[in-house]
């Protein structure tokens, strides 16, 4: 049988993601739910999506930061704010020019997935509207949800936030060495951009495979830094 399994924020770490898949012993018949942010931190972008473009069957949840490099992939135009938030390392590594199958790979990203009354979205959604009334501006940015369900944790309490029976989220860094749930939200961003580590899970059985803390695997190079 196949199997799924999610992955948090990538952020340029080729060799986390590495880990991470070869941890998982992961399959060609498996399959692969990207939560976003493949780019921007660390220096190896265009080896991250050369590498899932290897995959048999992965499916790509747009990222706030993949939606600024999208757009400088097909204006050539790069906003100020995106190279200070992790976009310059980007661009360097795509210094010999962007392959046309990876501007297909961003132009077919989802804004998010649904399966199994299973949601999987970058950043997060209101549960008070449907998802078809909502936009990237939720998807790729709104923290509201993660917050709420990040308070909830802190207070031990566990209450149903959505209608979903589980919700896969990315975008906002946790200080854990692994994935958390809290209240039907599974915060799977574990700091692979900053100083944490990639976290990849078996979405039936929640078994979890972490990467080395990131800046071990980049001696010497320096991370994203926090705004």
């Amino acid at each position: 049988m196949s199997r799924t399994f999610v992955i948090g924020d990538i952020h340029g770490a080729y060799r986390a993601l590495r880990q991470c898949i070869e941890r998982s012993g992961i399959k060609d018949e498996d399959h692969l739910i990207c939560l976003g942010d493949v780019c921007d931190g660390w220096p190896e972008t265009k080896q991250c999506v050369d590498y899932l473009l290897q995959l048999k069957r992965v499916t790509y949840i747009l990222g706030n930061h993949d939606f600024w490099l999208y757009n400088w992939m097909l204006s050539g135009k790069s906003e100020n704010i995106w190279l200070t938030q992790g976009g310059a390392a980007t661009v360097s590594s795509y210094a010999v020019g962007v392959p046309s199958t990876h501007v297909t790979f961003f132009q077919k990203a989802l804004p998010y997935f649904l399966e199994n009354n299973r949601l999987f979205v970058h950043a997060g959604i209101d549960p008070r509207q449907p998802l078809e009334k909502q936009g990237l501006d939720i998807f790729l940015w709104d923290r509201s949800l993660v917050q709420q369900a990040i308070a909830l944790h802190n207070q031990n309490i566990n209450r149903k936030l959505t209608t979903f029976d589980e919700v896969f989220v990315g975008h906002t860094p946790i200080q854990s060495k692994h994935p958390i749930k809290s209240s039907g939200i599974w915060l799977m961003d574990t700091g692979a951009g900053w100083n944490g580590v990639l976290s990849m899970m078996n979405v039936e059985t929640k078994e979890m495979f972490v990467s080395d803390p990131v800046p071990e695997l980049y001696p010497g190079v320096e991370g994203r830094k926090p705004k």
